[in-house]
């Protein structure tokens, strides 16, 4: 290969491997459970982690008007551990609620705007 093309090819690559291009964190399942109305919700992520520059570092519930309901803030990357599930308990729904959404956050997009709508127990 020649000396041009391989220079060519190195910021190419760089770039590729920017911690922007993994993309969003996503909710890709959610499991909750009521104790006399307080409520955990046990959430499962993916991102494509590329370590402390950029992971899926919370997620949130929120009402169906938008409000916070709780929210899980994660300390550090989960690079070798994708999906992966984390829970959040004593969360409590405002009387007469029968779904709540969760939506992931990640340390460089920000939070989704793809939600994940859950139906409660």
């Amino acid at each position: 290969m020649k000396l041009s093309n391989i220079l060519f090819y190195i910021p190419v690559m760089l770039l590729l491997s920017s911690p922007a291009f993994a993309g969003q964190s996503e909710v890709v399942d959610v499991k909750v459970t009521n104790s006399q109305g307080s409520y955990r919700f046990d959430v499962t992520l993916r991102h494509d982690d590329a370590g402390w520059d950029h992971y899926a570092d919370g997620w949130e519930v929120l009402s169906p008007s938008g409000d916070v309901l709780g929210k899980r803030v994660l300390a550090h990357p989960h690079v070798d551990e994708q999906p992966f599930t984390r829970s959040l308990s004593g969360v409590k729904i405002p009387q007469g609620t029968s779904t709540v959404s969760i939506r992931a956050h990640d340390s460089v997009h920000g939070y989704n705007k793809k939600v994940y709508e859950v139906k409660l127990p």
